[in-house]
């Protein structure tokens, strides 16, 4: 099991971060990385709340679920206002290589000018490699700044 890290420096308060990753609209506004959009079938901001969304890509050969979509389930795991989101994630995959729970953690940290905002992502499946799980989190993370900045 892997744990991949991201990081980045948005500007925007904690306040504003935090609305962007507990409000279900704002997600799947900026959620998706670059070359795919979603649909978020459940969305619960709560600890023990459910979250699906299915992502669905524009090349053949980018999805886990499919050859062009990734379902993902999960549940809030933690909700610390304006400071952190931890989430626990499923992906549905007849390949092993993508089974497993993995845990994604978005801590929200004040600095001058903004908010550094870092990921944690704990038990990343085998069958994501790291180079591509980085750029979609930095993808992601891109998004989200110019969603809220």
């Amino acid at each position: 099991m892997r744990t991949d890290r991201a990081h980045r420096h948005i500007k925007a308060t904690p306040q504003r971060i935090y609305r962007a990753l507990t409000d279900r609209d704002e997600v799947q506004a900026w959620l998706p990385p670059e070359g795919a959009h979603g649909i978020i079938e459940a969305f619960e901001p709560r600890a023990g709340g459910a979250f699906r969304i299915t992502l669905m890509f524009e090349t053949d050969g980018a999805g886990k679920s499919s050859a062009n979509t990734d379902i993902v389930s999960g549940v809030f795991l933690e909700l610390v206002p304006d400071r952190c989101v931890r989430q626990r994630f499923e992906f549905t995959s007849d390949d092993p290589a993508f089974g497993g729970a993995m845990d994604m953690t978005w801590t929200l940290t004040s600095i001058p000018d903004g908010t550094e905002v870092s990921i944690v992502a704990e038990n990343v499946p085998s069958g994501i490699t790291p180079e591509d799980h980085q750029a979609g989190m930095a993808s992601s993370l891109a998004n989200l700044a110019r969603r809220v900045e």
